[in-house]
């Protein structure tokens, strides 16, 4: 989840702490990126989608 947290703080969508824990901030930064970038994942879901157009 750290991970995700730092990915997500790159792009300027999360402004948590690195704590490891998929709260609502994590959840809604998801959730942003994915309406930014019209993915198709369940809406917060760290889903395959997501992952490989945040991780790549």
């Amino acid at each position: 989840m750290e991970k995700l947290q730092r990915l997500l703080a790159a792009r300027g969508l999360y402004e948590g702490r690195f704590n490891g824990r998929f709260d609502w901030r994590v959840e809604n930064a998801v959730s942003t990126f994915q309406y930014d970038n019209d993915i198709d994942d369940e809406w917060g879901v760290y889903g395959p989608t997501t992952r490989r157009a945040l991780e790549g």
